[in-house]
């Protein structure tokens, strides 16, 4: 399994752009979101209680990002609390309106991320990775950090091999 560092190294060579970092912090939640919506419709009895597909996604997500980084989980997982929440909740006014909710906020969040790159000028990152796209939630959530302060040997081990790839490519 590639570590953190190796994994937000290949997202940094496709989000250089202020702009485009900008598009995605709110490009990726929409979307992130958007999904949650759609899969929270799907439901798993479990005895007396049933279990949406989105929060089985989520804990899957989640515990990777456990094992990336157990500091940036917790973030992760909060962060995502509030999105299954409010998802939940779409998902309680009936399938019309979910589905609507939806599609609104995947296609809101999709040109968000178009728009980006075209400021950035590079394809998205998973075009030539699909994993990708479980990566940018735990890198924006990094990038919120490192803004803050914190996590800095993580932020300058990601720049370093970011520019190593830079240099070979």
């Amino acid at each position: 399994m590639k570590t953190l560092e190796e994994q937000m190294s290949f997202y940094l060579r496709y989000h250089r752009n202020p702009k485009n970092k900008l598009t995605h912090f709110f490009g990726v939640p929409l979307i992130m979101f958007s999904l949650f919506v759609l899969l929270g419709l799907v439901r798993v009895p479990l005895g007396d209680v049933s279990i949406s597909a989105s929060s089985v996604l989520a804990l899957v997500v989640l515990a990777y990002y456990f094992r990336l980084d157990a500091v940036l989980a917790v973030a992760m997982t909060l962060f995502t609390a509030v999105l299954l929440i409010a998802a939940n909740r779409i998902c309680t006014l009936g399938p019309t309106v979910a589905l609507a909710v939806f599609g609104i906020a995947f296609v809101a969040g999709w040109i968000l991320q178009l728009v980006g790159h075209a400021f950035e000028g590079r394809r998205p990152a998973l075009l030539d990775n699909s994993f990708q796209i479980f990566i940018a939630p735990i890198f924006l959530m990094a990038e919120v950090f490192f803004a803050l302060g914190y996590k800095r040997e993580v932020a300058e081990r990601v720049e370093q091999l970011a520019l190593q790839a830079e240099r070979v490519s």
